[in-house]
């Protein structure tokens, strides 16, 4: 039997081993898509406890107490802090072959030094060590990011947002590691959404250009993107429920506009050839730009209306959608690439069994302006587990190329999540190291070195242009 989670957990063969030891591990991290909150970068926040860094804000943690039928006064009410960690680890010992398990106990030793198993016997001591260890000067948010050997993270940011988190930390030379905005436009994508129209005024305040029409609207982003540019954003990102391509006339989209901003509702065709509209003229400004588009879908967000009346979104009620819109995304970025403006795109899913869609999808759009131009995502929140991360990789290997593959990222809101990154390589080099033993892939050092270093790290700095 294995030891629990030693120095070769995941990794069942010397081959495995060797990839990661000698190489995964030795890389650094490029996070390029996260939510974690700029503003605690900029003031170097400490927390006071565990339950602060875990389970403020984690709708993974919250939707697994609330499957092990916990009160929601110990998930996001006003129990302690204790009380609430208590809670978590007595789910957590439920939670076998959940990912959660590994991350947790990941998290424990790398950033604790604590090697035993968190449960409900076992919290009240876990309570008292992370905490001491959370006092020192150490465990700051910044020095959490500095001994988790990331290099650079890409924010979440609305157009709308002034970004001065961002510029806070750019102007600090204390802080070596590069925090850039990425550009996340869903509010304006949102023509459905009652706040619509009032975003719409506050993007003409904050752009000085008033927004009274579509070409307005591209025209006042435009001005927000050159702001973003300056301040070294080369990355967008947007939540779609699923992929649309319902084009419309000029004439057609500004109607429709116009019906919106009087206050009147609009349809689902009419908000499709709006959103249409937009995602084609946003991708070409992209293209211009030089920005990197990511397209996250397969999405039913906010399922339970009962909860999402108490809590608002992203609160862990959300699902897979098993629509495929592989027709549409195709038609999508056709539109793009007839132009010959079709940007550097990934591509993630919500549903793993679109895997090989995706993987033939984008092997349409490849061209010679940039190696693996047009990527499939990691295994992406439902599916980023060992069995998700590994189907997501055979697939993308059976039908591209896996060794051009941008890597993980920890599309978290935490600061100890760093370790995704190694659960993810570990992960690789156990399916990479599996080929080779079983005479699928030659053991060349060489060539084996530059895959797993590339996945880890390499790819990714290449793919947006990062300065590192």
């Amino acid at each position: 039997m294995k030891k629990f989670m030693d120095e070769n957990f995941l990794l069942s063969t010397p081959s495995a081993q060797h990839l990661f030891h000698d190489y995964a591990a030795k890389m650094p991290i490029v996070d390029y898509h996260c939510h974690i909150n700029p503003k605690e970068i900029a003031e170097d926040r400490k927390f006071e406890n565990i339950t602060q860094v875990w389970l403020g804000g984690d709708h993974y943690k919250w939707r697994q107490m609330r499957t092990n039928g916990v009160d929601e006064k110990y998930i996001t009410g006003d129990a302690s802090d204790r009380e609430k960690f208590q809670k978590w680890a007595e789910t957590l010992e439920l939670a076998i072959g959940n990912p959660l398990y590994h991350w947790s106990h990941m998290e424990l030793q790398r950033y604790f030094g604590y090697y035993g198993v968190l449960n409900g016997d076992t919290a009240e001591e876990v309570w008292n060590i992370c905490n001491a260890k959370l006092a020192e000067d150490s465990m700051s948010v910044r020095n959490l990011i500095r001994q988790s050997n990331v290099k650079l993270i890409c924010t979440t940011d609305d157009p709308i947002d002034t970004l001065e988190y961002h510029k806070a930390i750019a102007d600090d030379d204390t802080f070596d590691v590069q925090v850039l905005p990425a550009w996340r436009p869903d509010k304006v994508m949102n023509i459905e959404k009652p706040e619509f129209v009032s975003y719409m005024n506050t993007l003409s305040e904050r752009s000085g250009i008033k927004v009274d029409s579509f070409d307005s609207m591209m025209d006042a982003l435009r001005n927000r993107m050159d702001f973003f540019d300056s301040l070294g954003c080369c990355v967008s990102d947007h939540a779609l429920e699923y992929v649309m391509y319902k084009p419309a006339t000029k004439e057609e989209v500004e109607a429709i506009f116009d019906k919106r901003m009087a206050g009147q509702p609009v349809t689902k065709e009419e908000g499709d050839k709006y959103r249409t509209s937009f995602m084609v003229a946003i991708g070409k400004e992209y293209n211009k730009h030089n920005w990197v588009m990511q397209l996250h879908y397969g999405t039913i967000r906010d399922n339970n209306s009962l909860m999402f009346d108490k809590l608002g979104a992203d609160t862990g009620f959300d699902a897979i959608n098993t629509y495929d819109c592989s027709s549409e995304m195709a038609a999508f970025l056709n539109a793009l690439v007839k132009t010959d403006e079709l940007p550097k795109t990934i591509i993630y899913s919500l549903n793993p069994s679109v895997n090989a869609a995706i993987g033939t999808v984008i092997g349409c759009f490849q061209d010679s302006k940039a190696v693996g131009k047009i990527q499939q995502g990691s295994a992406w929140w439902f599916n980023d587990h060992k069995v998700g991360m590994t189907n997501q990789m055979i697939s993308l290997a059976n039908l591209s190329l896996l060794g051009n593959f941008i890597g993980m990222l920890t599309d978290s809101r935490s600061f100890l999540s760093y370790a995704r990154h190694e659960y993810f390589r570990r992960v690789m080099c156990e399916l990479i190291g599996g080929w080779v033993d079983n005479g699928e892939y030659p053991e060349d050092e060489k060539a084996l070195k530059k895959i797993v270093e590339g996945i880890s790290y390499n790819n990714a700095v290449r793919y947006f242009g990062f300065d590192l």
